[in-house]
């Protein structure tokens, strides 16, 4: 992409990851909804997802979406839509709900396998509130239209810089 001005990368340092994931935690605990199971949605929520099942004690799973090998998810989203209309509560969890793209394909997905609507939720550490997608838990909220940096997570830290700003430049529309 050249010409394209590079990208602030904006570093997420751990301890305010871990008061993201503890307010998420307390959203939880104050809602009448509780989840069964915490999916945690490769690659972004992974880590997310692994803090906030330990800290809730909340049983956790995982579903590769993010790397888009065709079919890969989809044994999975099948398995996770039986659970939910068995009963169970599922809450995805991701590190940003950017542009909602991931978000909204994955809820479509799971609903067109079949599952209940109100057996899922959904939850960030950061929004971007002009999204596409809508979130029920998050810990912070950023606006796209003010906001063009790039939050690298700590998870994230460890890539090289030249690999962190490509990234972020394969999504413009994010950034512009």
């Amino acid at each position: 992409m050249t010409g394209s001005p590079i990208p602030r990368l904006t570093h997420i340092a751990y301890e305010q990851f871990v008061a993201d994931v503890l307010a998420i935690a307390a959203a939880i605990a104050a809602d009448d909804w509780a989840p069964d199971f915490i999916v945690g949605i490769g690659r972004g929520g992974l880590v997310p997802g692994a803090y906030l099942s330990h800290r809730t004690g909340i049983p956790m799973l995982s579903v590769d979406y993010s790397s888009k090998v065709a079919g890969f998810a989809d044994e999975l989203l099948v398995k996770l839509a039986r659970m939910s209309v068995a009963g169970q509560r599922i809450l995805f969890v991701d590190d940003i709900n950017d542009s909602g793209a991931t978000l909204a394909d994955l809820r479509r997905s799971i609903l067109d396998h079949g599952a209940v609507a109100e057996h899922q939720r959904f939850a960030v550490l950061i929004n971007n509130c002009r999204s596409c997608a809508v979130v029920e838990y998050s810990s912070r909220a950023i606006d796209r239209a003010v906001d063009k940096d790039w939050f690298v997570f700590p998870w994230e830290a460890v890539a090289p810089n030249a690999a962190l700003v490509e990234e972020a430049l394969s999504v413009p529309e994010r950034l512009a």
